[in-house]
């Protein structure tokens, strides 16, 4: 039986600081950095390709950057064929932000967009957790390293 309509992942976390700094962090490849992947070709532009690298698993993403609203939101397209993320920043009268990730556009057969639902969801939740551990207490924990230590490749060439 196929799936009867469009499978959407959504995570969200409440990050205590005020929606400038979130935002700011996954603009900024500078602190993006320190809490998802290792490496980025620059900061994120409405209009800009970017390239997000993952060094230990010898991993790229090629993103190209559909919208960003200062502080509300950003919109993205990254992998092949195309899948748009959305970053969704709404201030809270508490001066916290609550961060919402929603990606869509999933292809092949029920079980193949069944798994990338499942990884996406895992992964934007693993980021969100990073990013609060980070913007509150300073601690860069490196749980996208962490994730699958045995995929580890050597990235240094000499």
């Amino acid at each position: 039986m196929a799936l009867e309509k469009e499978v959407v992942v959504n995570a969200q976390m409440c990050i205590r600081k005020p929606v400038e700094v979130v935002f700011e962090a996954f603009i900024d490849p500078d602190i993006t950095t320190r809490f998802w992947f290792t490496r980025s070709s620059g900061k994120l532009e409405s209009g800009k390709a970017v390239r997000w690298e993952w060094e230990m698993y010898g991993a790229v993403a090629d993103i190209q950057v559909i919208a960003i609203e200062e502080n509300k939101r950003i919109l993205i397209e990254w992998d092949e064929p195309a899948r748009p993320v959305e970053w969704l920043f709404t201030r809270r009268d508490d001066n916290t932000t609550l961060v919402t990730i929603t990606e869509r556009g999933y292809q092949g057969s029920d079980d193949d967009i069944v798994t990338q639902a499942i990884d996406s969801k895992g992964g934007f939740t693993m980021v969100l957790a990073g990013l609060k551990a980070f913007l509150e207490n300073g601690i860069a924990m490196p749980l996208v390293a962490d994730q699958f230590p045995d995929a580890h490749v050597d990235w240094l060439v000499i």
